[in-house]
């Protein structure tokens, strides 16, 4: 239970973070308020494993975001499709808020919709366009 409650916090506060990018006192405080008045979701399924990929996601996210970004810059991307990526079987709402997030953070995807099917539908930019 504390371990669930340190977890969430936790995830609510680096969100807050990241959103605003600033970590002032004020801001800090508000942060907390936040995160403590949200509701609480139902108890997760998610494992330790799926959190340590998840974390891996994230490490690699950045430097491919500042990548993308000054790819974009230097060669203008023209062309743009939507795919449907599929959805990890059994994800808890965490771990797929946190897809969706990792997919809109790239510059060259952001995730327009996600489906109870399965699927996520991604709209990308690409430099040259597919030949199917």
């Amino acid at each position: 239970m504390i371990k669930h409650l340190i977890g969430d916090l936790t995830l609510r506060l680096t969100i807050w973070f990241l959103l605003t990018s600033d970590l002032s006192v004020a801001n800090i405080i508000i942060g907390i308020i936040i995160a403590l008045i949200l509701p609480r979701g139902y108890p997760s399924r998610e494992t330790f494993k799926d959190w340590l990929q998840m974390l891996g996601k994230i490490i690699m996210a950045i430097p491919q975001a500042y990548m993308e970004a000054v790819e974009i810059i230097i060669r203008p991307h023209q062309h743009e499709d939507v795919i449907l990526e599929r959805v990890q079987p059994k994800r808890s709402p965490k771990l797929v808020f946190l897809d969706i997030f990792l997919i809109t953070f790239t510059p060259k995807t952001i995730v327009k919709k996600y489906n109870q099917d399965g699927y996520y539908e991604v709209h990308r930019v690409r430099r040259r366009a597919s030949n199917s």
